[in-house]
């Protein structure tokens, strides 16, 4: 055993030393040291069964091992990625995708805040009594109160400085932020107060634009909401639907066991919170910064307008990334005869 120890002592050497330098990125080596780490891994799986089946060296035997295993994983493990690079890989498609692998439950999340919306809407303008339950009262935006008051509010902020302006997106990341999570948490709850959160917050949205009206700003009032709305109430409308995604698995787990069903749900709606949570930063900033400005009504509304092209091109690219994802997937699923 000792001579056979001498005459491949080398090969495992070499094979050490690529493997070494393979370990910070499969990347470093050149196209014939992979081929070369391939052949040196092959003939050192057939040194190791030679070894096992003619000594009892347990140090030998474990070194080989180990050196097979490492190459292995290095052949036939997809490459790691850099924390940084699997950030951006998921910024660019990763959370356009887990969107687009639910995307009937968040359409459905976004009819039911609409839907809200339209009641609220219509229920406050044919009766004040009715936007006055709704609307909360500690709001100086109330039911019959005159443009001056309204418009007062509207255009509020527009003086303050960065440091207050980075406090007040501080606060707006915070408190949209608590109501996201509650709607994707309660969703574990067979989805209902998910169901009923979106509504609600689809009525006050609904009250609030019906008070404006009532007031006769329409366009002022478009502006002022639109330019952060389009992302807040974007990043409000993919909790409720990663809440549904939630439901779903209690109530309908499928193939898998309910606890199973439910840790599965929860990985996907673990990404949607780090998105919507990115989008929900995004808002904060544009709704201190942008809404606060001196921005013209058309400079505002154009700005949302980009916006809502922007999310709508972002997951449209989603959706191309996913469905080719599944092509492929398809395309290399073994074929049961």
């Amino acid at each position: 055993m000792s001579h056979f120890v001498s005459s491949h002592k080398s090969e495992w050497d070499e094979l050490g030393a690529l493997i070494e330098r393979g370990r910070k990125s499969i990347r470093r080596l050149a196209p014939n040291e992979r081929e070369r780490l391939d052949e040196l891994y092959r003939r050192t799986t057939v040194h190791l069964a030679r070894v096992t089946t003619r000594t009892r060296d347990q140090h030998l035997i474990n070194y080989l091992s180990q050196l097979t295993a490492s190459a292995h994983s290095l052949i036939y493990l997809p490459p790691r990625e850099s924390i940084w690079r699997g950030a951006a890989r998921f910024i660019v498609e990763g959370f356009g995708r887990v969107i687009m692998r639910h995307w009937r439950l968040h359409l459905l999340s976004a009819v039911l805040v609409i839907g809200g919306g339209l009641v609220g809407f219509f229920a406050a303008s044919a009766d004040p009594m009715v936007a006055h339950a709704l609307w909360p009262a500690g709001d100086v935006r109330q039911p019959g109160s005159t443009p001056n008051q309204l418009l007062t509010v509207l255009r509020s902020g527009r003086e303050g400085g960065g440091g207050e302006k980075f406090l007040f997106a501080s606060f707006l990341f915070q408190h949209n932020l608590k109501v996201g999570l509650l709607a994707l948490a309660t969703g574990v709850l067979a989805s209902l107060p998910t169901v009923l959160l979106m509504i609600f917050n689809g009525m006050l949205m609904g009250v609030f634009v019906s008070i404006h009206y009532q007031a006769g700003i329409k366009a002022e009032m478009w502006a002022w909401i639109l330019p952060h709305g389009v992302t807040e109430l974007g990043a409000i409308m993919l909790c409720g639907g990663a809440g549904m995604v939630l439901g779903q698995a209690v109530v309908h787990p499928a193939l898998y066991s309910r606890r199973q069903s439910l840790v599965n749900a929860g990985r996907e709606a673990a990404q949607v919170c780090l998105g919507v949570g990115l989008m929900l930063v995004a808002a904060a900033i544009i709704e201190s910064y942008v809404r606060q400005s001196h921005w013209s009504t058309n400079a505002r509304l154009a700005f949302a307008a980009a916006t809502a092209v922007f999310w709508l091109v972002y997951f449209a690219h989603g959706a191309i990334k996913e469905r080719a994802a599944n092509r492929t997937a398809n395309r290399t699923a073994p074929v049961i005869e």
